[in-house]
């Protein structure tokens, strides 16, 4: 990183209030000690409140199919036992933990950890669960006579459901029908004797039983994903006409003062046309009311928090919906009255980032992530969006380049209250940090 960009960088970690601290008297949860525990719990169940639909689901899912896995391995214990009579026991221990090992472990972090761990722990699970399939031919040198099937065969549906979890439809499909043909060719290494049409049979059970599973998870996902586009669209509408209502009640507000108070002063005077202690007292009452109505703190088109999350989702998923979007609350501390305007010059200024990194940060070779992550506390909110694509070198941006200079900076500078920085370097990908600050 440049100087100059470790120098913006130093100076944006002094002065703002919503950088997350590295050090854990910088929080603003610090209780004592006894509380930590109860601090990690409280600021987790916040960020989750946060997220959106798809997340929530794929978290609901991820815990539940890991609880399941742990179940099944439970229920197939006698029938593991029996069938590990014909096998070396450690071929046996093998196989169970390639098809359950990981189920508990998917539980665990779809408990508290994001969802890119969830769907790689899945995708691990499937994979691993298919290990153990492949394993069948290995272990069992011969034919075991008592077994109608082999274990593996009947809990294939876990399997699939951690690749619907980890991959998208054609994957996990594909999956399924991979998945399906070798629990039929495991069982016809295990059965002394079977026909075509019995391992036709075999294919065509574990596919259809495992096609349930799949077309579950994957209609509970799409929905979710539908519920996230239509809360963004509609948390967009929602602050748009709450800043539209607001403003006409106090236009309401004010032509009622004007029309109760300060006209129905001006008439009484012309009327009395003398000096009277009534119509004093009633035009000092009309001069308070409009020193108050000029002085007082309305917030007519102001954003919660939930509301400014949306909003800002919105204008990202509007220019790419994949960028994944994150949010940072902290208990007790994430009030936000985030003007309407402010709400809008942060969200074309985050556009703007996020365009330049499509057109500008593409790596030839590699997939470039892109994440926004939204930090709400002490009043204010700081909005980073970072991607690891190709950089560039900020002191050799052209000054007629008005993406940076104009659209995100100048904007962020023009906003009272808001700053934004850029860093970047050749290979190291680009953060675009915008902050705003209801102190200005």
């Amino acid at each position: 990183m440049a100087a100059g960009s470790r120098a913006a960088a130093a100076r944006m970690t002094a002065s703002s209030m919503l950088d997350t601290p590295s050090h854990p008297r910088s929080r603003p949860l610090d209780r004592p000690r006894a509380s930590r525990w109860r601090r990690g719990v409280v600021a987790l169940s916040r960020e989750k409140v946060s997220e959106g639909a798809a997340d929530r689901i794929l978290r609901r899912f991820g815990f539940a199919i890991g609880i399941a896995g742990v179940i099944a391995a439970i229920v197939e214990l006698p029938e593991i036992a029996d069938q590990g009579r014909f096998v070396p026991v450690q071929w046996t221990i093998v196989e169970v933990v390639l098809a359950f090992g990981l189920f508990p472990v998917l539980a665990v972090v779809s408990v508290g950890m994001g969802p890119h761990v969830i769907q790689r722990v899945a995708g691990a699970a499937a994979v691993s669960f298919l290990g153990a399939m492949a394993v069948v031919p290995v272990a069992y040198a011969a034919p075991n006579a008592e077994a109608a099937s082999v274990w593996l065969y009947r809990v294939l549906a876990l399997g699939v459901l951690a690749a619907v979890l980890a991959w998208r439809p054609p994957l996990a499909v594909a999956y399924l029908v991979v998945g399906a043909a070798f629990s039929a060719l495991a069982n016809l290494v295990v059965l002394r004797e079977t026909t075509a049409l019995a391992l036709l049979g075999d294919f065509a059970r574990a596919a259809g039983l495992s096609a349930l599973f799949l077309w579950c998870v994957i209609y509970a996902r799409a929905a979710a994903a539908r519920v996230d586009r239509e809360s963004a669209i509609e948390s967009s509408r929602a602050a748009a006409v709450a800043g539209t209502a607001a403003r006409e009640r106090e236009r309401a507000r004010f032509a009622a003062l004007i029309h109760d108070a300060v006209l129905s002063t001006l008439l009484d005077a012309s009327r009395t046309g003398t000096e009277s202690p009534v119509l004093r007292r009633q035009a000092e009452r009309t001069l308070e009311q409009l020193d108050e109505c000029r002085g007082a703190e309305i917030e007519p088109d102001r954003l919660d928090a939930q509301s400014a999350i949306g909003f800002l989702r919105s204008a990202v998923h509007e220019v790419n919906p994949g960028i994944r979007f994150t949010t940072r609350r902290w208990a007790g501390f994430d009030d936000l009255h985030l003007p309407v305007d402010a709400a809008s010059t942060i969200a074309a200024a985050l556009a703007e980032a996020v365009r330049n990194s499509l057109r500008h940060a593409t790596v030839v070779g590699r997939e470039v992530r892109r994440t926004v992550t939204v930090t709400i506390s002490a009043g204010g909110i700081r909005v980073v969006f970072r991607d690891d694509g190709a950089g560039f070198d900020l002191s050799a941006v052209p000054v007629d380049r008005l993406g940076i200079s104009v659209s995100i900076l100048g904007r962020m500078r023009q906003l009272s209250g808001g700053a934004g920085f850029v860093e970047s370097e050749p290979g190291e990908g680009t953060t675009v940090t915008l902050v705003w600050g209801g102190n200005g």
